[in-house]
């Protein structure tokens, strides 16, 4: 009953004998409001993401689930993958806004390292991942890489290049498509061919590129669709966008190119987990970090659409061809790739963006 009706009409009933119910009610209600105010608030963790949003945003789920730990995820957009949320964390670096970076690749990770917005530490679940792939100092651990490989179309590609070098010969001219190289795996590629050939051969395989006329894509889905239209005939991408492609049903092959003897390989681009300096919830960032490199992680990410290569030693691949031992690699020291970025970065800006 509410103040404002009148009491029903019963023999004997007094109007005043309502009153101890209605504050009853009012002091249970005041009572309850104080006792959810002295609750502790629920534990949170903020994470900046670069990996593809369909992929990351239920294992991120799975780890609110798990730990009752709740995750407020910023995700990154296809077209500057990696580079905007980079600048982010530059800008916010003396006010941390985030706790955790989950990478898509770790060149600019490494950056972040070296202007010291990171901070060190050293989980577990990092024991058994190859040293190539994690910060000797322990800032940042490396799980679930791509790789970057050649796409091609197979209603009108019998023999496709197996050599990224292939692709500036004269007759793939037009006919090859790669993501501007400004940003995600593609930037990390670019910053490799400077480290591994030298900033002059780099610049001169890229500039051969330009002058062959390569279609600059968006991004390296865009790259993947395009092959699969037959705007492009061949194309540089990444292993989860290509097999994505594959699984779809497009007319689409892919390759790990430069992988004959003595083959300049291809290149492992790793994703990658580090925690935020200062960051307003270190704790919850850990277990987040060590959930992220666990193996049931790896083994979900190979089994997925994205076709993630395990990184942990001893860690079967769903299937033989992501085996780790079973590709030829660039043989880089991801350091000096990662010093590469900022000259990489000013020749790829003035080549491509005119």
């Amino acid at each position: 009953m509410f103040l404002h009706e009148k009491p029903q009409s019963r023999p004997h009933a007094r109007p005043h004998s309502v009153l101890p119910a209605v504050l009853g009610v009012i002091a249970a209600v005041f009572l309850a409001s104080l006792s959810g105010c002295s609750r502790s608030p629920l534990p949170e963790v903020v994470v900046y993401v670069a990996h593809d949003q369909i992929y990351s945003e239920p294992i991120l789920r799975a780890f609110e689930a798990r730990t009752g730990i709740r995750v407020k995820a910023a995700y990154d957009s296809e077209t500057s993958k990696t580079t905007g949320l980079v600048q982010r964390l530059i800008a916010e670096a003396t006010r941390p806004q985030a706790d955790v970076f989950w990478n898509n690749e770790h060149a600019q990770t490494m950056r972040l390292r070296e202007i010291g917005v990171l901070k060190k530490y050293t989980s577990p679940n990092a024991k058994t991942i190859p040293q190539a792939f994690k910060c000797p100092d322990g800032y940042w651990a490396g799980f679930g890489a791509r790789a970057r490989v050649i796409i091609y179309n197979t209603d009108h590609v019998s023999k496709p290049p197996d050599s990224v070098f292939d692709l500036v010969a004269p007759e793939w001219k037009g006919k090859v498509a790669i993501a501007l190289p400004l940003f995600g795996t593609t930037a990390t590629h670019a910053a490799a061919l400077f480290e591994q050939l030298g900033p002059e051969a780099a610049k001169r395989f890229f500039r051969d590129l330009r002058a062959n006329e390569v279609i600059v894509a968006t991004g390296n889905s865009h790259v993947r669709d395009l092959v699969a239209t037959g705007e492009a005939l061949v194309g540089l991408t990444d292993t989860d966008d290509a097999n994505c492609g594959v699984l779809d049903g497009k007319p689409v092959k892919w390759l790990f190119p430069d992988q004959q003897e003595n083959g300049y390989g291809t290149l492992l681009i790793p994703n990658t987990v580090a925690i935020i300096k200062d960051g307003p919830n270190l704790e919850p960032a850990k277990q987040l970090v060590d959930f992220l490199l666990s193996t049931e992680i790896e083994i979900e990410l190979a089994g997925s659409r994205a076709s993630q290569i395990p990184l942990h030693e001893g860690l079967e691949a769903p299937n033989e061809i992501l085996r780790l031992d079973g590709i030829r690699q660039i043989p880089i020291d991801f350091a000096s790739m990662a010093a590469r970025v900022p000259e990489t970065m000013i020749f790829i800006r003035e080549e491509f963006v005119r």
